[in-house]
């Protein structure tokens, strides 16, 4: 197996990956567009040629960046792909300079074992809030714990890890 950057021509595996965890209401299912959008923030991992999971570091502020879209076929769980993912999408993120790293998720254990913690309330400085409250990305959406997307995110925990 080989974790790599992504390229267009995965986005189709991707989606074919989130869809059962967007079924059971794990992961949010996007537009196609959303992911040729943001294909370059994936990595996938692949194995003999067959994309086997994904995930995305997305940047959200100066040092603030979320953790999006991580998946992982049921044919390979408990293999480490999530962590061999997550692994990269670290490094992907201290290579843009980012020093926070941002996740919603059901998978609390995994995450705390990579370092994340849960938050509460806001987890930056009021001026910041008050600029990605201007944003159109819903991740930031749920970053911020706004109301409009709480439907989305119920049962989700929010997570944050120093890097």
């Amino acid at each position: 197996m080989r974790i790599r950057s992504a390229r267009t021509a995965d986005v189709r595996a991707m989606r074919a990956l989130v869809a059962p965890l967007a079924d059971q209401r794990v992961l949010l299912q996007k537009e196609a567009v959303a992911y040729y959008e943001s294909v370059a923030d994936f990595v996938v991992a692949e194995r003999n040629g067959e994309v086997i999971g994904c995930g995305a570091v997305h940047v959200l502020w100066e040092d603030l960046a979320e953790i999006r879209t991580l998946a992982v076929a049921s044919s390979a769980l408990g293999l480490g792909v999530g962590s061999q993912i997550l692994t990269q999408l670290v490094e992907r993120a201290r290579a843009l300079g980012v020093e926070r790293l941002f996740c919603l998720t059901f998978e609390t254990a995994f995450f705390a074992r990579h370092g994340f913690t849960a938050i509460e309330g806001r987890a930056v400085e009021p001026e910041v809030y008050a600029e990605l409250l201007r944003s159109y990305d819903e991740g930031v959406a749920e970053f911020l714990d706004l109301e409009r997307v709480k439907p989305n995110t119920l049962g989700n925990t929010r997570m944050l890890r120093v890097l």
